[in-house]
């Protein structure tokens, strides 16, 4: 007589597929209207701000690295995919991943899968730190600990809740007369799911009143307006209450940068602004951003943006005589 196996559970796989392809589904149907609503606001290259602090750019081809300065914001791409560079860190993106900054830094930007049939259509939201404090508050999520440090920069999943509060926000732009007072109730549920979810540590250096990356977006902003003056990086660790060896290894795990890196890429960057904005010639803009030695200006500035200044503006400016592209 043949011995009957025991009836085993279904498999656990079996019982979660349903639920798993209905909320792949959705995300799928929530991308399609977000690419479609971001078409209609934005139909040709550039850039808007039809809410305050939402932002929409759409770009029809493939970008070059753009060296430009982030803000504290949540970026989501309905269509194409993003590189985002901080130092030797690369951090790419698409549809299905969102990007979270939340300092200021000077960073590398580059569209890698755009064309004029499927543009890359892209959302910004900016992150006020006084929205996410209050968030925190009122959620009951608790601050992070005293001392402790995480990057300024990354990216995750962009899971289905999340992706549903983005169509919606969006959805508000039909809306004009509901927008001023929905768009807030939903920008407020946008930074509770990212509090929840894999970045909320990182979210919450924005609002944190104590640990070291308060301090860290402290010493930014400094860089930041004295970026033409000599770095003393005593005086600024010893104004931050740190060690010079602890300012140095909280500043990097913040930023991907030293502090001697960052300022050069301020300077420097400074410095191609001013070539192509105000037609100041090579020596002229070293001296202005703080360099004392054009040689030294020249060969840094040609290792930051693979050229010459001058060569380097001549082509931005033939660039720009060009039919428009983006931005």
């Amino acid at each position: 007589m043949n011995a009957t196996k025991p009836s085993q559970p279904p498999s656990r796989t079996l019982i979660d597929h349903p639920q798993a392809q209905r909320e792949a589904d959705r995300a799928q149907a929530n991308r399609e209207e977000l690419t479609e609503r971001i078409v209609q606001v934005i139909r040709q290259d550039g850039t808007v701000e039809p809410l305050k602090g939402l932002h929409l750019h759409r770009f029809s081809s493939p970008m070059e690295a753009c060296h430009t300065a982030s803000i504290p914001s949540f970026c989501v791409l309905a269509q194409g995919s993003k590189e985002i560079l901080l130092g030797s860190d690369r951090y790419r993106y698409d549809p299905a991943h969102y990007l979270l900054v939340t300092v200021e830094l000077p960073i590398i930007s580059q569209i890698l899968e755009a064309s004029k049939a499927e543009p890359c259509l892209s959302l910004r939201l900016d992150l006020d730190p006084v929205l996410v404090g209050s968030v925190m508050v009122e959620s009951g999520y608790p601050s992070v600990s005293r001392g402790s440090h995480v990057k300024a920069v990354d990216v995750s999943p962009l899971g289905v809740d999340l992706l549903d509060a983005v169509v919606r926000l969006i959805r508000l732009l039909d809306s004009p007369a509901e927008a001023p007072v929905l768009a807030p109730l939903i920008q407020r549920e946008i930074i509770y799911r990212l509090l929840m979810g894999a970045q909320g540590d990182r979210l919450r250096q924005i609002a944190v009143l104590g640990g070291y990356t308060h301090h860290i977006a402290r010493a930014v902003e400094r860089l930041r307006q004295d970026f033409n003056q000599p770095l003393r990086i005593e005086t600024i660790a010893r104004e931050l209450g740190m060690s010079v060896s602890g300012f140095h290894h909280h500043f990097k795990a913040v930023t991907a940068m030293s502090p001697l890196q960052f300022q050069k890429q301020l300077r420097l960057q400074e410095a191609r602004r001013l070539m192509l904005g105000q037609n100041l010639d090579a020596s002229s803009a070293a001296y202005r951003v703080g360099y004392d030695d054009a040689s030294h200006f020249n060969r840094e500035y040609k290792r930051l943006f693979g050229q010459p200044p001058m060569r380097d503006v001549e082509r931005l400016r033939a660039a720009a005589q060009e039919p428009a592209n983006s931005i």
